[in-house]
């Protein structure tokens, strides 16, 4: 029987991925194998023993200590893709906001008073303030062409924009999605002088933090809307206030209130609901669920973010090693050795890396002694062992 811990209330449809005749479930649990987690923030709690995988059911994992994982050889899953139709709708929804001035048109008509034809002169006389501009022909930046910047982009050209795309590191798989129609920058500076709209699809690492700052700001044109429903820190926001409040720019709209951004008449902020439709719950629930039993069960490793893909298919239930190690000279050989001095076949192997990281699936004929795992679990820079 697996345990799995839920640090988070978690879709009921992912956890039905979890066949209660094999998983024990429960929001306080002792001794886990697995932890399913949305936002709870994992960097102070402490690790178990027990804990054989971390499963994110979202794509951001900011609120895990990925590091402190990968040196105790546990693998932390997320789910890229299963939330990217809802931030894709929430980003033309920004668009459409910021371009029709929506906030502050809402605002004004909410705070009308008097009789219903004073309103409607009032209605009259002041929508000359909200005057917008339509998205035809205008030009969208998406910077990060993931799941959910191919989706941004393909959404624009769709609806008539000229789209302009940057990802030094887009994958071939994304590549093959993204309309032929969206043009490729050749750098940031070069995205945000010919763009209209930008739009951030990017981690928060050391790289984008502040990408968007007072100096780039400049760059842009005058009626420029920003929109960030990626991470917190990516825009600079005190260098946004002052482009607004200089005109330099017509718009910002984001998923991060702060105390800076909130009350100003020209920023839309937010609570975070990028992700936040029943829809992207279930998607990210059902994913990250099905990909955690694949590696309790299989060894199976699909999307995870700092371990290396591993699938190799499971014939009859043979007896299976999942070892976890650091990425190292002659570890296989040693692996080898030690199985094939307990008279062992090996009938299938699979060893893949990822930086300092690496995992190797072994399936042999024979039921494996303890002695064999004994001298296994002593080879100096292995992590983690188990045997399947």
């Amino acid at each position: 029987m697996y345990k799995i811990l839920t640090l988070n209330n978690i879709s009921v449809r992912g956890l039905e991925c979890l066949p209660r005749d094999q998983y024990e479930i429960a929001s306080e649990i002792q001794h886990p194998d697995a932890v399913l987690v949305r936002s709870f923030k994992m960097h102070e709690w402490q690790i178990p023993q027990s804990l054989q995988a971390v499963g994110r059911a979202g794509a951001g994992v900011n609120n895990i200590p990925v590091d402190k994982m990968s040196d105790k050889g546990i693998p932390v899953f997320n789910a890229p893709g299963a939330n990217a139709n809802a931030v894709k709708e929430l980003v033309l929804a920004g668009m459409l906001i910021a371009a029709r001035n929506l906030g502050a048109a809402w605002d004004f008509a909410r705070n009308l008073s008097g009789t219903d034809e004073e309103i409607n002169k009032a209605v009259e006389s002041g929508k000359k303030n909200f005057v917008g501009f339509e998205l035809p022909n205008k030009t969208l930046g998406v910077i990060g062409l993931g799941a959910i910047g191919v989706k941004v982009a393909n959404a624009a050209v769709a609806l008539g924009m000229d789209v302009i795309g940057y990802d030094p590191q887009i994958t071939v798989k994304n590549a093959w999605q993204m309309s032929s129609e969206v043009k490729q920058a050749l750098s940031l500076d070069d995205l945000f002088s010919r763009v209209d709209f930008v739009s951030f699809h990017v981690p928060l690492i050391a790289a984008t933090r502040n990408m968007l700052n007072a100096e780039r700001l400049k760059m842009m044109r005058k009626n420029a809307v920003i929109l960030n429903f990626a991470r917190d820190g990516i825009v600079d926001d005190a260098a946004i206030v002052e482009a607004l409040d200089q005109k330099l720019i017509h718009g910002y709209v984001c998923d991060f209130p702060s105390n800076l951004l909130k009350n100003h008449s020209k920023v839309i902020t937010l609570p975070h609901l990028g992700a936040s439709t029943v829809e992207a719950e279930d998607n990210c629930a059902i994913m990250v669920a099905e990909q955690v039993r694949e590696y309790l069960e299989n060894g199976t490793i699909r999307n995870s973010v700092n371990f290396p893909e591993a699938q190799m298919p499971r014939v009859n239930g043979r007896p299976r090693l999942a070892i976890s190690n650091a990425n190292v000279p002659n570890m296989l050989g040693q692996i080898s050795t030690a199985i094939a001095k307990a008279g062992l076949n090996i009938v299938d192997m699979l060893n893949q890396s990822r930086g300092n990281l690496a995992y190797t699936l072994v399936d042999v004929e024979q039921p494996v002694p303890q002695s064999v795992l004994d001298e296994l679990s002593q080879i100096e820079g292995v992590l983690r062992l188990r045997l399947l």
